[in-house]
């Protein structure tokens, strides 16, 4: 079976990684390992995705800048289709991310040209796919949390939703889903396919069952203890993780969704495509940064 093609819906940008060489030295200097490496919720799953050997097109917006031409190579180079929007205004986004020793990480991030991806840069039908075999969508959290982005993130779903796609969603933050209300962000992704949120997440959406009132499944990621996929009629899969040194724990989830997707899309089965998911977020975790090497 042919892989069926799948749309991005997401941030891209760039990502500056410090590594501090040990603790960090407020108001003063602290010698650190800095890497500017390409990033984004969105444009990580695409590239993921793509390495993968699926057709995967990215929804975003970008500046009209230096940053913004190097996301379009950088990703065009490992096979992704880009369909951006670019602003004229609002510079790619930068996010900063300082990981600690354990390789878990804290983001500051800047969502730039993200911030105004509007109702306008979202055209599914004219990206040209086929109906056969069915396109997926799968849309990012984090744009449905910026009330500039909003529109724009659920006007891909209903556009999605009308040409007969799958849709997916990943929260992306348990803060910013306790900062816009459980109920709301439950409202936005009423009726997806699957929901893929990680341990934290879930708790803060007040566990699988309640989730599984407004969605059709649930990937849940578990880190170091792996994922599991429930569902209506009895389904209930689980997989375990390998055990990894957590070098970087950025884009690990955007990797396991990339990795569940391609196989699910694929035609294999849940438990297939679970550990497809568990060995692409582990990759990620084993390597800084959040793209395949």
């Amino acid at each position: 079976m042919r892989t069926r093609p799948v749309v991005v819906v997401g941030d891209v940008g760039l990502d500056v990684i410090t590594r501090p060489s040990g603790d960090i030295r407020w108001h003063s200097d602290t010698p650190s390992a800095v890497a500017l490496v390409p990033g984004g919720a969105g444009g990580n799953s695409a590239s993921w995705l793509a390495g993968l050997g699926a057709e995967v097109t990215l929804v975003a917006r970008v500046g009209a800048d230096a940053a913004g031409a190097t996301c379009r190579s950088e990703l065009e180079s490992a096979g992704v289709t880009c369909a951006f929007a670019v602003d004229p205004t609002l510079p790619t986004c930068m996010v900063v991310i300082l990981l600690d020793a354990h390789g878990d990480r804290t983001m500051f991030p800047d969502r730039g040209a993200n911030k105004a991806f509007s109702v306008a840069d979202v055209d599914l039908a004219a990206l040209g796919l086929p109906a056969d075999p069915r396109p997926h969508l799968h849309l990012s959290g984090y744009v449905l949390f910026d009330a500039g982005s909003r529109a724009a993130g659920l006007e891909s779903l209903r556009q999605a939703r009308s040409l007969g796609w799958t849709t997916s969603v990943d929260p992306q933050s348990p803060a910013l889903i306790e900062r816009e209300g459980v109920e709301t962000f439950l409202s936005w992704v009423s009726g997806v396919d699957l929901l893929l949120p990680n341990e934290n997440e879930v708790a803060a959406l007040g566990g699988l069952a309640s989730i599984l009132d407004h969605t059709n499944e649930v990937v849940a990621t578990y880190g170091a203890a792996g994922a599991r996929w429930v569902g209506a009629a009895g389904v209930d899969e689980s997989a375990e993780a390998p055990v990894v040194e957590n070098v970087d724990a950025t884009g690990c989830g955007d990797a396991f969704n990339a990795g569940l997707l391609s196989a699910w899309l694929g035609g294999e089965d849940r438990s297939s495509a679970l550990r497809a998911g568990v060995s692409a977020g582990s990759a990620a975790a084993a390597r800084v940064g959040a793209r395949p090497s």
